[in-house]
């Protein structure tokens, strides 16, 4: 019964070891927005954009496309199907502030929250919000953020969204 034991572990540590580690796709910006409208982002990550990239980023928080094929945080319970385009890029610059900081919240790999969904800040349940008013000031909010402060290290510790009704799911 060892022997079997013994062999299982080591037939599963040579499988284990013999799959490829997938590494992040780091793309440009505007590959990866193209990629994301397109549904071709094929990696399961987010990319490992830094701050000099939000620049960048912000461009797209106002944009409304709905999209359906990007990575999604393993650990979450809830499946989302689609997402904004601007919102998912306002989860994917929290995802370079988290990163940054060495969040708390960071669930699993880059992903900042477990959904790219906003809910209530202050409800005692969890309430989604998915609304045009949301969506906006959230973008608002990352806006006025990245141009509030001049020094990057300080800009990182707060968080955009702590003056809004809202927080990352």
């Amino acid at each position: 019964m060892k022997t079997k034991i013994i062999w299982l572990l080591l037939f599963s540590s040579c499988f284990v070891l013999s799959c490829e580690k997938q590494d992040t796709y780091n793309p440009e910006v505007e590959n990866y927005i193209d990629l994301l409208k397109t549904g071709s982002y094929d990696s399961h990550e987010l990319p490992e954009f830094h701050s000099s990239d939000i620049p960048a980023l912000l461009k797209y928080r106002n944009d409304t496309l709905m999209i359906t094929d990007f990575p999604h945080n393993g650990l979450s319970s809830l499946w989302g199907p689609d997402c904004k385009l601007g919102m998912y890029v306002l989860w994917t610059i929290e995802s370079i502030r988290a990163v940054e900081i060495n969040s708390k919240y960071l669930s699993w790999g880059r992903f900042p929250s477990l959904n790219p969904i906003l809910a209530y800040r202050d409800s005692l349940e969890l309430k989604i919000v998915r609304d045009k008013k949301s969506h906006t000031v959230a973008t608002q909010a990352y806006y006025d953020w990245w141009h509030s402060h001049p020094i990057i290290k300080d800009k990182m510790e707060i968080d955009p969204l702590k003056k809004t009704p809202y927080r990352w799911h």
